[in-house]
């Protein structure tokens, strides 16, 4: 058989190897899904899929589909699935609730532990510390948001603005590890994967605020069984797996 005949055989054979049903999927992840994304991300791609992930806050993710991005799945806050939805955007019946991950407290390695036992020792660490690292809440990210309206009730917001340390997306935990800042307040799921810095522990019970993220499908995704099946792995025990090794966990019923 000659040479030319073999090579198309071949190509006959890959083509006919191939997934019918492999499609690439356009998911926007908002801050801590990232992370459990991109760790399922290899066995779903080994369908025939390919997943291109993109990451911002949750805020910014909900201007960037108003403003006509297109996508397969967006991975953000139940409120910001709701206003989507309300808006054509995503498929209101796609929402699932997917996980929810406390807020917690870091230092570098080695540097002396803060007491944020109660809601007055962690307040007296916030004073005590030079600065003091967190998301921006200009920025759109959820924990930014609710620390700079949790400083207001705690009576020491213009104390803690006038030292913070904002990152506008990303780990708060980098400028830590880059010296800028002594004391960081960040998702716990951010804080875990993060060399450089050390797990204090989450807020006092009292004042602790979860994140909850649920999962869509784009109302013009051009493969809804692909998204819809990524979505289960996220909803399935292989996505609780992940959850739980990220240090996030499931939400409450």
């Amino acid at each position: 058989m000659s040479p030319r005949i073999l090579l198309f055989f071949s190509a006959i054979l890959t083509v006919f190897a191939a997934p019918a049903s492999a499609a690439e999927l356009k998911i926007l992840t908002a801050g801590a899904m990232k992370q459990v994304v991109l760790a399922l991300q290899p066995d779903f791609e080994k369908q025939g899929h390919k997943l291109v992930v993109d990451n911002d806050t949750a805020g910014a993710l909900l201007k960037r589909i108003e403003n006509g991005e297109a996508f397969d799945i967006a991975v953000v806050t139940p409120g910001v699935v709701d206003q989507l939805a309300a808006k054509g955007k995503l498929v209101s019946a796609t929402k699932t609730n997917l996980a929810r991950v406390a807020i917690g407290v870091m230092v570098r390695p080695g540097a002396p532990l803060p007491n944020i036992s109660s809601v007055d020792a962690f307040k007296q660490a916030l004073m005590d510390a030079k600065s003091v690292a967190y998301i921006d809440p200009a920025s759109g990210g959820s924990s930014g948001i609710y620390l700079d309206k949790l400083f207001e009730k705690m009576g020491i917001a213009d104390a803690v603005r006038a030292k913070a340390k904002l990152k506008r997306g990303g780990y708060v935990a980098d400028l830590l590890v880059s010296g800028d800042a002594e004391l960081g307040i960040h998702q716990i799921s951010e804080i875990v994967p993060v060399k450089g810095v050390a797990l204090v522990g989450p807020l006092p019970p009292e004042i602790q605020n979860y994140t909850t993220y649920a999962g869509a499908i784009s109302s013009t995704t051009k493969d809804a069984a692909a998204a819809k099946a990524f979505i289960e792995l996220l909803a399935g025990p292989a996505g609780g797996a992940v959850l739980r090794e990220k240090g996030m966990d499931r939400p409450a019923l």
